[in-house]
């Protein structure tokens, strides 16, 4: 999201209610909560344009107000306790509110990524690697990415071999990290790592850097290796999904993005997507993508990224299916 879709998200929760915001932070991973937090915090006084612009569907209410002019920190401190409870809020609003820090694992998701790096980069790479499986796979994947290349090798490889933790293993990596991670025992054993989490946080990662350590994994393993690259989903394969699920897909993804994401994708990928669309929809789209200048490869491996967490969701929640290599594989 982008600093105009965050500050818009701001006011909207800050029109909404204690209660009804504190319902939306429910939904959102722990970035998302800090993100949107720090741009709350950050709001003094919206103007009534700004209040109608985002809030089209409840203007009759805004034009009650001439401004929000709100105690924002009284109003977050509301909102957090009320969604994440005493223990978790009290971390979260001391970073947002006081420029305070968290601790343990969850206080690592709080963290900007290239923080976290230079955090752990000394610590062991079995210690690293179990660290990382705890954090989302998309920040895992950018603090890898500030890694040396024998490093984030290494890494990646313990991370495909790691089956779980047990919290008393928890508590004593706590003790090594002198006090970032947590020592909780309501932490479940759960399964960690493995192929599977590898390869999510290889999908966010460059592509020079994901054949290294793909390589890597090879030469220790190379049965391993080949359940990982089993496990990716690439853009590529988005040839593989059926007519409707592209379809689906259309609806949950943004034009800009999608134009933008297929700059580097073969004809046949494009003319997938076109081939499922309404006819001048499919005209319109195959003209802004002719239009469109050149455009860096980075920011083209960007947009596939962001919808292939599309993909990825809606493949969990059945939505669309992803056809593997044998007939009963499936993302």
């Amino acid at each position: 999201m982008n600093a105009e879709g965050l500050q818009r998200s701001a006011i909207l929760l800050m029109s909404l209610g204690e209660d009804e915001a504190a319902e939306v932070f429910k939904y959102l991973a722990p970035r998302e909560v800090q993100r949107l937090g720090a741009a709350m915090a950050q709001l003094k006084t919206v103007s009534r344009d700004q209040i109608d612009s985002v809030l089209a569907d409840f203007v009759d209410e805004a034009k009650q107000h001439t401004a929000l002019n709100l105690d924002s920190g009284t109003y977050i401190r509301a909102v957090l306790t009320k969604a994440l409870g005493n223990d978790k809020a009290a971390g979260l609003i001391e970073r947002i509110l006081e420029g305070g820090d968290t601790s343990g694992i969850e206080g690592l998701k709080w963290m900007e990524s290239s923080a976290v790096a230079e955090l752990i980069r000394n610590e062991h790479p079995q210690i690293i690697a179990t660290i990382l499986v705890h954090l989302d796979r998309d920040q895992a994947s950018e603090v890898l990415e500030c890694f040396v290349e024998r490093l984030r090798n290494d890494v990646v490889l313990r991370i495909a071999t790691l089956d779980g933790i047990q919290p008393a293993a928890l508590r004593e990596l706590n003790d090594v990290l002198t006090k970032l991670l947590s020592g909780s025992d309501n932490i479940r054993r759960t399964p960690l790592g493995g192929a599977r989490t590898a390869a999510e946080i290889l999908n966010f990662m460059g592509g020079a850097n994901e054949e290294s350590v793909i390589e890597n994994v090879k030469r220790y393993d190379g049965d391993l290796a080949q359940k990982i690259v089993d496990e990716m989903f690439l853009f590529e394969n988005l040839l593989e999904v059926d007519d409707r699920g592209i379809q689906t897909l259309l609806k949950e993804v943004e034009s800009e993005s999608l134009i933008v994401a297929l700059k580097g994708a073969p004809p046949e990928l494009r003319d997938k997507f076109l081939r499922n669309m309404s006819q001048r929809a499919a005209d319109l789209f195959r003209e802004d993508l002719e239009t469109r200048g050149p455009v860096r490869v980075s920011e083209v491996e960007t947009q596939q990224k962001q919808i292939l967490q599309t993909v990825r969701r809606l493949a969990d929640a059945g939505t669309i299916v992803i056809g593997g290599k044998a007939e009963d594989s499936y993302v």
